[in-house]
């Protein structure tokens, strides 16, 4: 049986009082004009590398349930939920992959979900990550916690019962905060620097600028689409170029090692390693390490 013909099988009807959540720092345009959300943050490699390195740690620890006594607490092979969390959460998912899903959630938007399945007598049958961006956490006016889920354009209701809710950094006690999304101007940049410097040695490693004729030109847009189809790009670079009937080339745009792009791509490196706590050196920036 699959997930969702069994999920979602509590009350659809939202409740009468739905007063909402405070205000959240939401993913979207940078200052640098580049829109960050969790997908294009986890195209640089920074972001990625810190995710997965945090994710797989976690993943890899021993996980065992416990079991309190009148000496302290023991190990409790036996207890129900150890397989479901040791070994095999639900038919579809080891232990090591669902613990890495819910921890990459948790970086990435501040907040991890998980759909409990029960049997008829309410014991824990499986768990399944539900995506955080589908979530919606709400508190009624008499105070209890319940989630709406969105998908296929409906809306299902479930009780906090229901609901394996891991929560990062946030301010009301309900919901977490996403790590990208209050650092998105930092991962904005990063992303700009990232395009700028492409764009660039797509451009066949020369700055832009502009062809200056002593006289007037009557079909400047002809020889701006010739000198392009000849010079421009990556497949041109090296050619020598041919001015005739006097022109001259000009650059306009600053190169790169003017505006500084590999110190802005290493600075950018550090602040988003100080998002996450990940010391540099285990990203593989290793020019500060000790030699």
């Amino acid at each position: 049986m699959g997930l969702f013909s069994r999920i979602f099988n509590r009350a659809r009807d939202k409740p009468k009082n739905d007063p909402g959540r405070t205000a959240e720092f939401l993913f979207g345009q940078s200052l640098s004009g580049k829109a960050v959300n969790e997908r294009t943050a986890m195209q640089t490699s920074v972001v990625y590398a810190c995710v997965r390195i945090i994710s797989e740690t976690i993943a890899s620890l021993p996980f065992h349930t416990y079991r309190t006594t009148e000496a302290g607490k023991e190990k409790a092979a036996d207890h129900d939920l150890y397989f479901l969390l040791h070994s095999e959460p639900n038919d579809e998912m080891t232990s090591f992959i669902f613990r890495e899903t819910i921890v990459s959630h948790l970086l990435l938007w501040g907040n991890a979900y998980a759909q409990i399945i029960r049997d008829g007598r309410g014991r824990i049958l499986e768990l399944y990550p539900l995506m955080p961006d589908r979530m919606k956490a709400e508190r009624s006016d008499k105070g209890d916690i319940y989630y709406i889920y969105r998908k296929d354009g409906q809306e299902y209701i479930l009780k906090k019962n229901d609901v394996l809710h891991i929560a990062g950094l946030g301010f009301d006690g309900l919901i977490g905060y996403s790590p990208i999304a209050m650092a998105k101007n930092a991962v904005g940049l990063g992303l700009a620097a990232e395009e700028s410097s492409s764009k660039f040695f797509a451009n066949g490693a020369n700055p832009a600028g502009v062809l200056e004729h002593p006289g007037v030109l009557k079909d400047p847009k002809r020889i701006r689409e010739s000198w392009n189809s000849l010079y421009h790009g990556t497949s041109n670079a090296g050619k020598v170029a041919i001015l005739e009937e006097g022109p001259a080339f000009k650059r306009v745009s600053i190169p790169p090692n003017e505006a500084q792009f590999l110190e802005t791509r290493k600075f950018q490196l550090n602040e988003i390693c100080r998002i996450y706590r990940v010391p540099p050196h285990m990203v593989a920036d290793l020019d500060k390490s000790v030699k």
